[in-house]
C-alpha cells in the first residue's frame, strides 16, 4: 500500500537487443546501442569534469554525486572507477541515484557482464544489488565509495534525502518517452540539493529541460553530443563555477558508551569513517541484552509503509548487507538461510499475506503461504561473536570501564569510574535502559522513555533429531538450530519486571509455548524430557514508539531542543537489535561525520530522540 511517497516497486520489464536491454514501457534502450560506456563517460563523467575535480581532491575531501535515473549502473560504476584512479585514498565519493523501476538482478548482471573490465565495484554492487522495495538502501563499492540507492519516484525520493550534491548525472529516459520524470519539481530539488557551483550534465538538449533547468537557478549550455546525438546539454548551479569547493569529512576522537550491539555497530561504522573510537564497557563485550547464545535476524512485514514499518523493513536488508560484507556469521557461529515464520493467529496471518500480497515485500525477500511464511536472507547467529567481529579493527579498542558523567561541548568530557576523564569530540551513548541514570551536565536523562522488557531464554541440549535442525523458527516465541549442541527457546516478555534471576517457571513457559506452536518440534527436541541445561536473562530495552532512539541527543531546557554538543544516542533497539543496530550506525556515523546518511528525512525523524520532547510541548 502506498503511505504518501513511498509505494512498491514495479520492476523493469526488459527485452533484449543483443546486448542492449531495452525497456518496454518506455521503448527506450538503456544505453548507446553504438558504445554506452564512451557514451556514458563523454555525457558525464567528461560533461562533469569529473576527472580534473578527483585529481584536486584533498585527504579528508568528499564528493557528491546525484543521479535521477540508475538504470544498469553503468554511470555510477564508471564514476566509482574514475574515483579510484583519480582521487587521493583519504578522500570520500558519496553516490545517490533514484530508481523508480529497478532492474532485476539478473538482468542487471546480465547487462553489466558486456563490460567485464568495470571491475570491483561492479562484482560489490551485484553483491550487494538490494530487493526492489521502496525507499532507500546504501551499499558499500569501496572502502571510501559509498551508494544509496534510492527506489522510488524521483522527484519525492530527491525531496526527502539529505545529501548536497557536487555533480549531477540527469539521465532516465528521453523526456519524450517519459515526460513524467523530466518536470520542473525535479528541476527545482536538483537546486535545491546542488552545493554552491554544483556541476550537472544530461544526454537530453530538450528545450522544456534547458528551461526548466535555468528556470531553477543552473546556468545551462548546449553543446556536441555523443556520437549521431547532435547536442547535450551541461550546466552550474548559481553564476559563479568557481564557488564550488568540496566537502569535508569530520574526522577524530570517538567514545562509545556500551559494547552490546549498539555500540559495537556504532564503533565500526565511525572507525571505517576513519574515527578512533574507545569503546568502554564495564563489564566488556556483549554482556548484557546482546549476550545471547543466539538470536535471529528476522523483521515483521507490514503492508503499511509508515516510516516505523519501513524502517523494519530497510533495517532488515542493511543488516543482511552489513553479515554479508563482513562475512558472517562464518561455521559455527550460525547461517543465513531463511526464517520460518509460523502463523500464531488469524490476524498474523492476514497481515504477512497482506505484506506479501502487497508488493511492498518482493517475494526475494518474503514468501507467504497458507500456514507459515519464509523471510528470506534472514537466519540466526551468535550475538557475543558479532560483537566481537565488528569491534575487531584497528582504530577501535575497548576498554572495562564505566561511564558515570558526561558533560557536552567541543569536545565533550567523559568520567568514568576510575575518575579519569576523556575528551571526545563524538560521544555515543548506546547501554540501553541505564541511558536514563546517565549523569549529563549534572542532570539525568530520566526523561528518556524507555520501558525495560524483561526476557528469559532457555538453552536446551541437543537431540539426534533436533541436531539435524538447520532454520530457525519463530512463532509465539523462536527457536534456533544448535549451536555448539545447545537450541535457543525462547523468549519470555514480562514489562515492569526487572529481576535479574533466573526462574525455573519461565523454562516451563518457554516449553509450554513450543509445545502449543510447534509440537512436532516439541517432541523432537526430547517432547517431556528436554533437558534444560542453561537459561540467560536480559533486559531488553524499548521505547513508547517501537522504533529506536538514534541521532543527536536534545537539550530538554533548550527553548529550541537543540542538540547537545558532541552527545549521541543510539538505545531501544528492543527485540530487534540484530537486526536494526547495523543501519541505526550507518545513520549515526554519517551525521556526527556531516555527511549525508542513507534514510530519507521522515526516517531520519521517526528515529531522532528530539521527537519525544516535541511531542511532550505539543501536548502541552
Amino acid at each position: 500500500m502506498s503511505n504518501g511517497d513511498f509505494a512498491p516497486i514495479q520492476p523493469a520489464q526488459l527485452h533484449w537487443q543483443e546486448h542492449t536491454p531495452v525497456a518496454r514501457d518506455f521503448d527506450d534502450p538503456y544505453f548507446s546501442r553504438q558504445d554506452g560506456r564512451a557514451e556514458s563517460h563523454y555525457v558525464f563523467l567528461n560533461g562533469n569534469r569529473l576527472a580534473r575535480r578527483f585529481a584536486a581532491l584533498a585527504d579528508g575531501d568528499r564528493f557528491v554525486i546525484g543521479e535521477t535515473g540508475f538504470g544498469t549502473g553503468l554511470n555510477i560504476l564508471l564514476a566509482a572507477r574514475l574515483f579510484a584512479e583519480q582521487a587521493p585514498t583519504g578522500a570520500r565519493l558519496e553516490l545517490f541515484s533514484v530508481e523508480k523501476h529497478p532492474l532485476r538482478a539478473g538482468d542487471l548482471a546480465r547487462a553489466l557482464a558486456h563490460w567485464p573490465d568495470l571491475g570491483a565495484p561492479a562484482t560489490e554492487l551485484l553483491a550487494q544489488y538490494p530487493p526492489a522495495s521502496p525507499g532507500y538502501h546504501r551499499l558499500t563499492l569501496a572502502d571510501n565509495i559509498g551508494l544509496t540507492l534510492m527506489f522510488g519516484d524521483a522527484e519525492a525520493l530527491w525531496r526527502l534525502c539529505p545529501a548536497r550534491v557536487d555533480a549531477w548525472f540527469l539521465d532516465g529516459f528521453a523526456p519524450a518517452r517519459n515526460p513524467a520524470m523530466w518536470q520542473p519539481a525535479l528541476f527545482e530539488q536538483l537546486a535545491a540539493h546542488s552545493r554552491p557551483g554544483a556541476t550537472l550534465a544530461t544526454f537530453t538538449a530538450a528545450g522544456a529541460v534547458r528551461r526548466g533547468l535555468a528556470e531553477a537557478g543552473f546556468q545551462v549550455e548546449r553543446i556536441d553530443g555523443f556520437g549521431h546525438k547532435r547536442h547535450m546539454v551541461v550546466g552550474t548551479f548559481g553564476a559563479d563555477p568557481a564557488a564550488w569547493r568540496p566537502g569535508r569529512q569530520r574526522r577524530g576522537e570517538a567514545l562509545v558508551a556500551g559494547a552490546g550491539l549498539a555500540g559495537a555497530t556504532a564503533a565500526r561504522a565511525l572507525a571505517e569513517r576513519g574515527w578512533r573510537v574507545t569503546v568502554v564497557d564495564p563489564a566488556g563485550i556483549a554482556t548484557a541484552a546482546s549476550g545471547n547464545h543466539a538470536g535471529v535476524v528476522y523483521s515483521t512485514p507490514s503492508p503499511h509503509l509508515t516510516a516505523q514499518n519501513r524502517f523494519y523493513q530497510l533495517s532488515y536488508g542493511h543488516a543482511l548487507r552489513w553479515l554479508a560484507r563482513h562475512r558472517f556469521p562464518a561455521d559455527g557461529q550460525g547461517a543465513l538461510n531463511g526464517v520460518i515464520q509460523h502463523y500464531v493467529d488469524d490476524k498474523q496471518r492476514a497481515k504477512i499475506r497482506a505484506a506479501a500480497d502487497s508488493g511492498a515485500w518482493p517475494d526475494s525477500l518474503l514468501l507467504a503461504g497458507d500456514d507459515r511464511a519464509e523471510l528470506r536472507g534472514g537466519g540466526y547467529l551468535n550475538p557475543p561473536a558479532w560483537c566481537h567481529a565488528l569491534l575487531d579493527h584497528p582504530a577501535i579498542r575497548v576498554r572495562r570501564a564505566a561511564v558515570t558523567a558526561l558533560a557536552s561541548g567541543t569536545p565533550a568530557r567523559a568520567t568514568l569510574d576510575d575518575g579519569e576523564e576523556l575528551a571526545a569530540d563524538a560521544v555515543v551513548i548506546a547501554t540501553a535502559g541505564a541511558a536514563r541514570d546517565m549523569s549529563v551536565d549534572g542532570a539525568t536523562l530520566d526523561w528518556l522513555p524507555l520501558k525495560l522488557i524483561r526476557g528469559q531464554v532457555s538453552y536446551c541440549a541437543a537431540t539426534e533429531a533436533s541436531a539435524a535442525w538447520e532454520r530457525a523458527r519463530c512463532h509465539g516465541g523462536y527457536l534456533t538450530p544448535a549451536l555448539d549442541g545447545l537450541h535457543c527457546v525462547g523468549a519470555t516478555f514480562d514489562l515492569h519486571d526487572p529481576d535479574p534471576a533466573p526462574r525455573d517457571q519461565d523454562d516451563d513457559a518457554n516449553l509450554a509455548q513450543l509445545r502449543h506452536h510447534l509440537p512436532d518440534y516439541w517432541a523432537e527436541l526430547g517432547g517431556d524430557g528436554i533437558r534444560v541445561v542453561d537459561r540467560r536473562v536480559g533486559l531488553r530495552c524499548q521505547s513508547t514508539d517501537f522504533l529506536p532512539l538514534a541521532g543527536p541527543l536534545p537539550d530538554p531546557a533548550s527553548d529550541d531542543l537543540a542538540a547537545l554538543p558532541g552527545l549521541w544516542l543510539s538505545i531501544a533497539h528492543g527485540s530487534r537489535g540484530i537486526t536494526g543496530t547495523p543501519l541505526c550506525a550507518e545513520i549515526l556515523a554519517d551525521r556526527i561525520s556531516d555527511a549525508p546518511p542513507p534514510a530519507d528525512r521522515p526516517l531520519l525523524d521517526a528515529l531522532d530522540p528530539v521527537r519525544f520532547l516535541k511531542r511532550q510541548r505539543k501536548k502541552r
